[in-house]
């Protein structure tokens, strides 16, 4: 037997072949010769746990101990039907850029090898039958290697080999040599998978804490509403995340509360109806999820499109749908896989606990304040105004029993201002029973803004008494132009009375003329008064109000010494 030719004893053109086949020892058809560098190969196909770097790993492996020029791996689609990825070697970047848009695998050669996962080996790819051809910009090429790579029995993908260095064909050797690798390939990819699950479900746990925290840490709902659109998108490698919540014109549809994409101001607000079948589906609790929602006939807000894939998930807990948790993708972006879809509604269902827990939490932080208003407001009525009435039955024996005129008037002075204290408590109570969300839209509550913000112009802050049922009784209309009224009276009061005492009454038990019922503003100062032949402009804007509502306005003495100041009367039916 002959023994093998050493390559130093070969000629400059042989090394060069040599060369050409991928610079392995021995010719290129003795596989034994490329057994070692099979072997190391395959260990460093092994060395990474990354997805994306064992694929162009394998790629540039098997271009090697094949001696390819040009080697890819297509990554077939959940479906089986096309290539989700499909990730190459040996092609430029300006190549790349001339070819444009990745295979999809739905048809010609590559599509039959994913409906028909068997090795192929052709002289000529461009002579098959099953052959698209080529797109603009492509290289050339000829020979052709196919073997599929199977992860634990199912079918990952296909490794493509195409233009054999050296312009031969690929022969059996080459054939079985890759089917070695792309079995090592199938366990390396198995592993890569898996860590790169792993890590993804660590992300999303993670995620799922840092909504968990924001919402439970106190702070202002909408901002952590945001945390949740901000951590889905982050988590789903998406260009938004939105939530919805019902809609607050109360029309039963979602509205979009909260968003994290490039331009969030134009999504705030928009709601989506409540006859929209993807509303009707996500507030039954049912996700949706689309393959391209600018083109899905479901999506009728002006949003949709701007946007490709999407899930739509609903924020459902203990059997209640809070809202909805809305990711979106950009056009012609990769479609969510069947590990992001279950693992955002896992992350949309405890992101509805932490939002019912919230809720929760700021209820008993409500009722907590509410119980402690309501020990105040007790404490008020049964102890400080009894006392203030014992105070004031005191003050009375004292001013029966004195005989100095002076001391009388000073006693009945302390009297009526104890009157005005009393008062002032009741309307104190009156609120701290109401809750926050009613305080707003009572009459007491606004006449009082109305008295405390004319304060600060004033340099004091006026007297006010409420008698009747004063928040029930008045209607909105009738209770929008007293309060009107009352800021031209305390306004004029400011700008000509120069008044240091001023007094508002509201009275909602007065009988109008004719017999109806009423409310009476009364605004007194004991200021300087009106003056002969001034501007009453004023006073007739608040005639005016009154009298369109079926009542009347009028001027009187004021409450100053000897009637100084000016008294102005406003009264319109309830």
């Amino acid at each position: 037997m002959t023994a093998p030719e050493r390559p130093e004893n070969r000629s400059e053109q042989e090394q060069a072949a040599a060369q050409e086949s991928g610079g392995l020892q021995g010719p290129p058809d003795e596989p034994a010769a490329r057994v070692p560098r099979l072997l190391e190969a395959m260990r460093s196909i092994g060395t990474g746990l990354e997805l994306r770097s064992t694929l162009d790993r394998i790629c540039e492996t098997a271009a090697e101990v094949a001696g390819a020029r040009y080697a890819a791996i297509g990554v077939v689609d959940e479906e089986g039907e096309g290539l989700a990825e499909f990730v190459t070697y040996g092609t430029s970047d300006e190549a790349a850029r001339r070819i444009g848009r990745r295979p999809d695998g739905h048809a010609g050669l590559l599509g039959a090898l994913i409906h028909d996962p068997e090795a192929l080996r052709l002289t000529d790819l461009t002579a098959d039958p099953r052959a698209a051809g080529f797109p603009p910009g492509h290289p050339p090429m000829r020979t052709f290697l196919g073997v599929p790579v199977r992860v634990r029995g199912e079918v990952f993908g296909n490794l493509y080999l195409t233009d054999k260095r050296g312009g031969a064909a690929f022969t059996e050797d080459d054939l079985h040599l890759v089917r070695v690798l792309a079995t090592e390939a199938g366990i390396a990819i198995g592993n890569a998978r898996l860590y790169e699950a792993a890590r993804r479900r660590e992300r999303w746990i993670d995620g799922s804490v840092a909504v968990t925290t924001a919402l439970l840490s106190g702070q202002d709902a909408d901002e952590a509403l945001s945390v949740v659109a901000e951590q889905a998108r982050g988590l789903a490698d998406a260009s938004a995340g939105a939530v919805l919540l019902p809609a607050s014109d109360g029309s039963g549809g979602l509205e979009v509360v909260a968003v994290r994409a490039d331009d969030p101001a134009s999504a705030l607000g928009v709601v989506v109806p409540p006859e929209n079948p993807v509303a009707e589906r996500l507030l039954a609790g049912e996700a949706v999820f689309m393959a391209d929602t600018a083109t899905d006939p479901r999506m009728i807000t002006r949003l949709a499109r701007l946007y490709g894939p999407s899930m739509m998930l609903p924020l459902r807990s203990g059997g209640r749908v809070l809202g909805a948790l809305a990711v979106l993708r950009a056009p012609g972006a990769r479609p969510f896989t069947g590990a992001e879809r279950s693992l955002a509604s896992r992350f949309a269902s405890q992101a509805a606990l932490a939002l019912m827990m919230a809720e929760a939490q700021r209820d008993r932080e409500r009722l907590a304040v509410y119980e402690d208003r309501d020990r105040i407001a007790r404490d008020l009525h049964d102890l400080v105004i009894e006392r203030l009435f014992a105070t004031g039955v005191m003050l009375e024996d004292a001013r029966r029993g004195s005989p100095e005129p002076a001391v009388r008037a000073g006693v009945e002075r302390a009297v009526a201002e104890l009157d005005v204290t009393v008062q002032e408590i009741r309307t104190a109570v009156f609120a701290l029973q109401q809750s926050p969300a009613e305080a707003p839209s009572g009459l007491r509550i606004r006449v009082l803004r109305e008295i405390n913000t004319a304060a600060v112009p004033l340099g004091f802050t006026p007297s006010h008494r409420f008698t009747g049922p004063v928040d029930t009784a008045v209607g909105e209309l009738t209770g929008k132009n007293l309060v009107a009224a009352l800021r031209e009276a305390l306004s004029n009061a400011f700008r000509h009375a120069r008044a240091h005492r001023i007094e508002v009454a509201v009275d909602a038990t007065v009988r109008m003329p004719g017999g109806a019922e009423g409310v009476r503003l009364t605004v007194a100062d004991d200021g300087v008064g009106l003056p002969e032949g001034g501007r009453r402009s004023g006073l007739r804007n608040l005639a005016r109000r009154a009298e369109s509502l079926g009542g009347a306005s009028w001027c009187g003495p004021g409450i100053g010494e000897d009637g100084g100041g000016t008294t102005v009367v406003w009264e319109a039916p309830l």
